[in-house]
């Protein structure tokens, strides 16, 4: 979006336009319109299509008068992450620095918990379009600057904040990147700095992010927390403290389910993986945020669990857990895997279609879509591993919930 484009958008006529066309396919309204030069139709087409990707990333925030870019809309945090990680009990004070503003959307949530949010972009259109929205949504106490947080940090005396807080921008060359360092602002790069400038910082990296080895390229982590909304994992926070006394990393996996629920898991007490023969009555899949965050064998342990293979992170039960953190199963069969024998079994019981997972398995599930002529459904379920004689195994299974 240009700069001309985006005070286009701010008149009322071009404000009620979107509004009339709001349930429009964007390219269709580009297509219908794209010979009135009067009006800004490439902008108010991105603005018809992030409204409906908004709709369901922030459901409550798009009800207001808003505007978006598509790639700061994609960048942006969700509602429901943003809301729970500003929520947190130590996440609050007089100043924090939000020293990749984009959206403005962490700032929105950060500003109900401290004094003063200072938020900063470098892109000028971006930071204006958070403006425009900070207005609309009445917020007061956010600052903004236009310009470079780096520099900002540079300049500014040491123990001006209570909390930095980035979400660097994970794109190199165009293409998406993982590692801390190869993200903008590096974080890895400025540690010092940071903590110099501020006691605690909260770092949102990529759900890629391998957590194994952080501790050394951060430090000061005290926590590692691994956040997933509806059983997708959507944030790795990573929490550093200046004062942090020489203890392990905690690591907690947060689930946030449709009820609203959540779930926590530390790695304090390190579970055990149990081996078993095959499975039980009872086949569990844990929240992805739970295997991200490695804590499967704690989970195992809570609720009394058996690993199915030691190497992987699918457990099993002769009992049903009521509201497990993941996906539920009930074993329908438990067959030895035999190209002959699956075949045999599709054809007895008409399976056609089925959602097909695999763990720790040499076939890729388009592998063996394509060898049993499958086609995708949630009416069944085909799980293809190895048991803990690393045999290959595939269990028929139906959803519980």
């Amino acid at each position: 979006m240009t700069p001309e484009e985006l005070q286009a958008l701010f008149d009322p006529d071009v404000q009620e336009l979107i509004e009339k066309h709001i349930g429009d396919d964007p390219a269709a309204f580009a297509m219908k319109f794209h010979d009135r030069n009067s009006l800004p139709v490439r902008a108010i087409a991105e603005q018809i299509a992030c409204r409906h990707k908004a709709a369901k990333k922030l459901p409550n925030l798009s009800l207001r008068n808003l505007l978006y870019t598509t790639l700061s809309l994609e960048q942006a945090s969700g509602e429901r992450t943003a809301h729970y990680k500003s929520g947190l009990e130590e996440m609050a004070g007089k100043k924090l620095l939000d020293m990749t503003g984009g959206l403005g959307v962490d700032s929105t949530f950060f500003a109900n918990r401290f004094e003063e949010v200072i938020y900063v972009e470098r892109d000028e259109v971006l930071a204006e379009v958070a403006s425009h929205n900070f207005r609309e949504l009445g917020i007061n106490n956010i600052t903004i600057i236009r310009g470079d947080s780096t520099e900002l940090l540079e300049v500014s005396s040491d123990n001006t904040f209570d909390w930095i807080f980035l979400d660097p921008a994970r794109r190199e060359k165009g293409k998406r990147s993982v590692s801390l360092e190869d993200a903008e602002p590096n974080v890895v790069k400025l540690h010092d700095l940071l903590l110099c400038k501020a006691r605690k910082l909260c770092v949102k990296a990529s759900p890629a992010l391998e957590i194994s080895a952080l501790r050394e390229k951060l430090p000061s982590l005290s926590q590692v927390l691994v956040l997933s909304v509806d059983r997708e994992c959507k944030e790795v926070l990573l929490f550093c403290e200046r004062e942090k006394a020489d203890e392990p990393v905690v690591v907690k996996a947060v689930c946030l389910g449709r009820g609203g629920e959540t779930f926590f898991l530390s790695d304090k007490e390190a579970g055990r993986r149990k081996r078993v023969a095959g499975a039980g009555a009872y086949f569990y899949e844990p929240d992805p945020a739970i295997i991200k965050a490695r804590l499967t064998a704690v989970l195992a342990e809570h609720y009394e669990l058996q690993f199915i293979n030691p190497t992987i992170d699918y457990l099993t039960s002769g009992r049903k857990i009521e509201r497990f953190p993941g996906r539920s199963f009930r074993v329908m069969a438990a067959l030895p895997y035999k190209p002959r024998v699956l075949k045999s079994f599709l054809k007895e019981h008409g399976i056609a279609a089925a959602s097909i997972q695999r763990r720790d398995f040499p076939l890729s599930p388009d592998e063996i879509r394509r060898i049993y002529c499958l086609k995708e459904s949630d009416e069944h379920y085909l799980f293809f591993l190895k048991d803990s004689r690393r045999r290959l195994l595939c269990l028929y299974c139906g959803r519980l919930y």
